[in-house]
């Protein structure tokens, strides 16, 4: 869905439509209407990620979110600045991009492998390689 400020929080900063507010176990984050990307301020995503069941709101395929890596230069939606590119320290294969005042944006399917550490991540962070 396009991007109305009347009825979305926020503009996906990686494809421009709006997002809506999701939440789960008293977590509340911001989940893109077309790329299913999902944008978490400061300190949510490490909340979800404690949370059971805290994955079931990246409803999108990962191999949908992987066509979004390409883009790169995006801005916070917060305030406009560009995002810094990052990847998990623990799972280098997990790419996302960090607004370090208000917060980090996911593509569908990233926050679920980012829940769900395993050997097998640890092994693809080394193929994978850094950003």
């Amino acid at each position: 869905m396009e991007y109305n400020p009347e009825v979305h929080s926020i503009k996906c900063p990686k494809c421009g439509h709006g997002m809506e507010e999701i939440g789960y176990g008293g977590v509340t984050i911001d989940r893109c209407t077309n790329c299913l990307g999902l944008w978490f301020d400061t300190g949510e995503a490490e909340e979800l990620k404690k949370k059971w069941m805290g994955d079931a709101l990246d409803s999108g395929r990962a191999d949908e979110g992987k066509k979004w890596d390409t883009v790169e230069d995006i801005a916070c939606p917060r305030c406009g600045k560009d995002m810094d590119k990052t990847s998990d320290p623990k799972q280098s294969h997990i790419w996302y991009e960090v607004c370090n005042e208000h917060g980090m944006f996911m593509d569908a399917g990233e926050f679920t492998d980012y829940k769900h550490e395993t050997l097998a991540d640890r092994f693809r962070s080394l193929i994978k390689g850094s950003r």
